[in-house]
């Protein structure tokens, strides 16, 4: 890992929301999924606190410096969402946006986990850049960082696994060894990109 980088902790928390709500407000995923425009930042940084405190857990959640960046990882063998909080965060999303709302966002979550490979990986939650700070390379550095650091545990690596929401992004991850895997087309119609990057060998 370079010193661009480095492993978040729960003093991140509140900067890696706001990165997050800045990155994907305009998302042709995340934004839709929140209709409401005037209120959507608001709405959705409740979703993105929940996914990454929970990321948090593991030593896997990577940023820059100042938090401009940041880059969520789940190894193999752990949980997105525990139990608890997967049950209660269509609740607390009800409580910001509608049920209606909430129960698509719900749908939309479960659609990718049905698309979820069997065998052990990486798996790349999330990764944002704040809009502020778009254009100067930091997310694709903490991408690089982060299967570096992967890379380096040798027999204990495993593959890398995504969802690409944009397509703008998807030249960006085959640039760093992402192939395209399938597709997830949302109620909406929206194509979602699930991307796979082999383990590297020996």
């Amino acid at each position: 890992m370079t010193s661009a980088s480095r492993v978040a902790t729960v003093a991140d928390l509140d900067a890696i929301v706001a990165t997050f709500t800045s990155a994907f407000l305009h998302d042709p995923i995340w934004g839709p999924a929140f209709p409401d425009e005037r209120r959507r930042a608001v709405q959705a940084a409740v979703m993105w606190h929940v996914y990454a405190g929970s990321a948090l857990r593991y030593p896997w959640t990577l940023v820059t410096p100042e938090t401009e960046a940041a880059a969520v990882f789940i190894p193999p063998g752990g949980v997105e969402l525990t139990e608890e909080e997967a049950a209660g965060l269509e609740g607390r999303l009800a409580g910001v946006t509608d049920a209606g709302t909430a129960r698509a966002i719900t749908v939309l979550g479960e659609q990718f986990e049905a698309a979820h490979p069997a065998e052990p990986y990486f798996y790349l939650t999330i990764l944002g850049t704040h809009a502020d700070h778009r254009g100067k390379g930091l997310g694709m550095g903490l991408l690089a960082d982060g299967l570096a650091r992967i890379d380096a545990l040798g027999p204990l690596g495993a593959p890398v696994y995504l969802e690409s929401t944009n397509p703008a992004n998807n030249k960006r991850y085959e640039s760093v060894g992402f192939v395209a895997r399938d597709e997830i087309v949302t109620a909406g119609g929206q194509v979602v990109t699930t991307m796979w990057r082999a383990a590297a060998t020996r």
